[in-house]
């Protein structure tokens, strides 16, 4: 694959810059807990900009920080246990991967912060009193899904014009699935287009959910955020271009893994912010001092190999079918 660069970006709150000091305790190594509720395998690109960006603030795995990974894998069932063992090695702090995981932080532990990445809803979900003013135990940043979902039945709508029925894909296992149906929803009277709702909780009902969006002879289908659905991003493209159906989503690797297309935040940069959180509040900030921050960067990725699969036509037409334009 061949990447061109086409990123989007959108300015919607500046990011605060991060501190410029590393950490200055001598002796002190600091145990770090990161909790994911997807696969480890998949998370490995994002997990290394965290890490860098700790090493950018003077922190060196082994030397003065120690960090003990957890892997859901996309059972949120799992999630609370290892909650507890990461409360069990006294940690210094929680990093927890998308609301599943950053629930059954905050729901087994009121002391240790907790720093929360790529958050659908935090306030919606009960997670924060409000993003400036977060109170408890836990902070972090904000993908703001649900108000990406109109501009990506938006982007489906410009792709393929006439499409008028349209199926949502969405675990309700997770608490950040409800706000972006409510947004979906919102967009499609809007946009003319009925929407389907069908729903999977882990990967083998995906046949089942696909089959149904087949019965409702839906057209396309937008694939939530939700990690249990992005451990399984390949098996859900697979499946949507055998039923014919573009799909879209707020994840730009789906897009990569063989979505249509895909338009969200830069994970790069909120991995990297993520780390100045856990910075801060290693050095004394409070979590509850700290306000939940919205991303400023966005991706909007296109797979013309998907495209050309579904016969759909492009504007890069000319150019080799097997290309993933970013």
């Amino acid at each position: 694959m061949r990447r061109i660069g086409l990123a989007v970006v959108l300015a919607l709150g500046l990011f605060a810059a991060p501190d410029g000091a590393g950490a200055q305790q001598v002796g002190k190594v600091w145990r770090v807990g990161y909790l994911a509720a997807g696969a480890g395998s998949e998370n490995q690109t994002y997990l290394n900009v965290f890490r860098q960006g700790l090493r950018d603030l003077g922190y060196v795995d082994g030397q003065n920080i120690v960090i003990e990974y957890r892997w859901g894998e996309g059972k949120y069932e799992q999630l609370p246990k290892l909650v507890h063992e990461l409360v069990k090695m006294n940690v210094d702090v929680i990093v927890a991967v998308n609301a599943p995981s950053a629930q059954a932080a905050k729901e087994t532990t009121t002391k240790i912060p907790i720093v929360m990445i790529a958050l659908v809803d935090p306030a919606a979900a009960g997670l924060v009193a409000s993003l400036p003013r977060p109170g408890g135990n836990i902070t972090g940043l904000s993908n703001i899904a649900p108000e990406l979902v109109g501009k990506h039945l938006e982007l489906l709508k410009e792709v393929v014009p006439k499409i008028s029925r349209v199926a949502v894909l969405g675990n309700p296992a997770n608490p950040g699935t409800a706000p972006q149906l409510r947004e979906a929803k919102a967009a499609a009277q809007t946009l003319g287009l009925q929407l389907h709702a069908v729903e999977a909780r882990g990967p083998g009902e995906l046949d089942r959910a696909f089959a149904a969006m087949t019965s409702a002879r839906a057209e396309a289908v937008l694939i939530l955020v939700d990690a249990m659905l992005g451990s399984h991003s390949e098996t859900i493209a697979h499946l949507a271009i055998k039923s014919r159906l573009p799909a879209v989503s707020g994840v730009t690797r789906n897009a990569q893994a063989g979505h249509l297309l895909a338009y969200g935040a830069s994970r790069v940069d909120v991995y990297r912010r993520a780390a100045a959180y856990v910075d801060k509040i290693l050095k004394g900030a409070k979590p509850a001092d700290l306000p939940v921050e919205r991303p400023t960067k966005f991706e909007l990725v296109i797979n013309l190999k998907t495209a050309k699969a579904l016969g759909l036509t492009t504007a890069d037409d000319a150019g080799d079918s097997d290309e993933v334009i970013q």
